[in-house]
């Protein structure tokens, strides 16, 4: 079995790695010290399983696990945290299995023994239980089972054609397995929404302008499609924009 370990302390991952060789020394151990190094060793090595800490620079491993979501068979992820007994119970309600720190070999084996595929529903349900959770720093895609990491900073905007969502950033446009609503939700502080189908970059926003027949379009930077407002959402874009 392959097993990654990734937490941002290198004696939390050594005291891991001691655990798992003292269960089985024929275990293959991989690790990594932020999410996002996580996800070169995932795709390149195919681990089985995933001990994920939670808090960690760079990107931290809630975001982290969402994206190895995305690969096909995605691998098993099991949550290590320092939190206190009654956070944990998130985590419980939505079968996501965790070990809480300091590790202890029994708690360890029963985690290996339950390991099970982290399924994007499964795991959404347990990310919108985060109330104080950071939005995600990139959005992900599969590729020719490889993750393409999407940087939110870089997102123009979102558009939505009947089940299928499109995220246009730099010159590059891109299906992703998301919904407008749940990206509205999560990125409600830098992405406004124009019309049922669109959601646009603030911060991408070029112009507001007015055609012959009197409705509004919207000119992004460095797009030259242009997006139509729909009527019911003219008046906050028009105050947001007053506030950039």
């Amino acid at each position: 079995m392959k097993i990654l370990i990734v937490d941002d302390e290198q004696l939390a991952r050594q005291r891991i790695m001691d655990l798992l060789s003292d269960i089985d020394d024929n275990y293959t151990l991989l690790q990594a010290e932020n999410g996002l190094l996580a996800l070169d060793i995932v795709e390149q090595e195919s681990p089985d399983i995933v001990l994920l800490d939670i808090r960690m620079p760079v990107m931290d491993g809630l975001e982290s696990a969402t994206h190895m979501s995305v690969l096909s068979p995605a691998p098993a992820v099991i949550f290590i945290t320092a939190y206190e007994e009654h956070a944990i119970k998130a985590f419980e309600t939505n079968a996501i299995d965790y070990l809480l720190k300091p590790v202890r070999t029994e708690r360890l084996l029963q985690a290996l023994d339950k390991a099970s595929m982290i399924t994007r529903s499964r795991l959404d349900n347990f990310l919108e239980q985060q109330v104080n959770r950071i939005s995600r720093t990139h959005l992900s895609a599969s590729s020719q089972g490889k993750i393409l990491l999407i940087p939110v900073n870089e997102i123009s905007c979102f558009k939505a054609d009947q089940k299928y969502v499109t995220v246009y950033w730099g010159n590059n446009q891109t299906l992703v397995d998301e919904s407008l609503k749940t990206l509205e939700e999560e990125f409600t502080e830098s992405f406004i929404r124009i019309h049922r189908n669109a959601l646009v970059s603030i911060s991408q926003i070029q112009s507001l302008e007015k055609t012959r027949d009197g409705s509004q379009i919207l000119r992004l930077k460095g797009l030259e499609e242009e997006f139509t407002v729909s009527r019911r959402h003219i008046p906050d874009l028009k105050k947001k924009l007053k506030n950039i």
